[in-house]
């Protein structure tokens, strides 16, 4: 009989190409992965792997016993999930991805939540942007992920996935200090003609939606600095190189030498919690979907009870 671990170890090599990227999908180290592909090889009687420059490749019976390996997987988990929606406990694990500013503003608060009210729910996060997360969802590596919608780019959700609205993200312009327009308490982006911008990476949907943004209010895009981390771009404006946008989800301390201001209309971004439907049955998932709801929910309560702009 084979050992299922071992199993998932071959399957993790085949489906990411090398030692160490399944190491780091199963959270072990790389010599824990070679040590159980050299067990199993004893266990079969067949070489499954062989030396391919620096890395390894799978042999044909590696490739064959990897494609066994991957329905007994999800035979397994399938039969799991229905043992748990049977006894309607939340147990096993759970696997939730937010990007950047939702583990911040939403990660602390659902894994306290599940930690509350789950104790035998092993929870991991990972930071993972949406291109990166979704097709990781599809597949099954992740269980739940936050996503987003842009002002002018809906999220299309991919067949096979569910979602779940969470909230909806203002976002506003930072500005230098001593900028003229500092202390409005509302502008439009025409007041911000010839402004040197600081934006993410180009490349990113986040880049390319604030130009586009830019060239829709009659304000052509000045990209002079990009980073990737929102303080590192306050720390810029602060500085007086240029101005930003911020969402208001995961802020953090705004330095003293930046004003936020609202932006008429208010550019929103909406967030939403996305899994397979083949695991909604799981109890684990709903009660991970149920506890980024009520995340967002003390998000909101907190947003409602605090001045939407800060002047630091």
């Amino acid at each position: 009989m084979f050992n299922m671990d071992r199993l998932r170890v071959l399957h993790a090599v085949a489906r990411h190409g090398s030692i160490s990227a399944a190491a780091g999908v199963l959270h072990v180290t790389t010599s824990a992965v070679s040590q159980q592909l050299a067990k199993l090889e004893r266990e079969v009687g067949q070489v499954l792997t062989e030396r391919s420059g620096r890395g390894i490749r799978l042999t044909d019976a590696g490739h064959l016993l990897a494609g066994h390996a991957g329905g007994l997987i999800a035979a397994l988990d399938a039969a799991a999930a229905d043992l748990a929606a049977h006894r309607g406990t939340v147990a096993g694990r759970v696997t939730i991805a937010f990007f950047a500013s939702a583990v911040r503003g939403l990660g602390p608060d659902t894994l306290s939540l599940l930690r509350e009210r789950h104790p035998l729910l092993t929870v991991r996060l990972a930071e993972q942007e949406p291109p990166e997360s979704v097709p990781l969802t599809l597949r099954g590596e992740i269980d739940v992920a936050v996503v987003l919608d842009l002002p002018d780019a809906p999220f299309a959700v991919p067949e096979g996935l569910l979602r779940e609205p969470l909230l909806d993200d203002v976002i506003d312009v930072a500005l230098p200090a001593t900028h003229p327009l500092a202390g409005a308490g509302t502008i439009t982006l025409d007041q911000l003609p010839g402004e040197e911008w600081i934006n993410w990476p180009d490349g990113g949907y986040c880049h390319a939606w604030l130009s586009r943004t830019l060239r829709r209010n009659g304000v052509e895009p000045r990209i002079t600095h990009t980073a990737n981390e929102y303080s590192s771009q306050l720390a810029l404006v602060a500085a007086g190189f240029g101005v930003s946008v911020l969402p208001r989800l995961g802020r953090e301390r705004i330095p003293a030498g930046v004003r936020l201001v609202a932006l008429d209309p208010t550019p929103v971004r909406q967030l939403y919690a996305v899994w397979r439907a083949d695991t909604a049955h799981r109890p684990a998932i709903g009660a991970t979907v149920r506890a980024l709801r009520d995340a967002a929910q003390r998000h909101c309560d907190a947003m409602a009870t605090e001045r939407p702009v800060a002047a630091a």
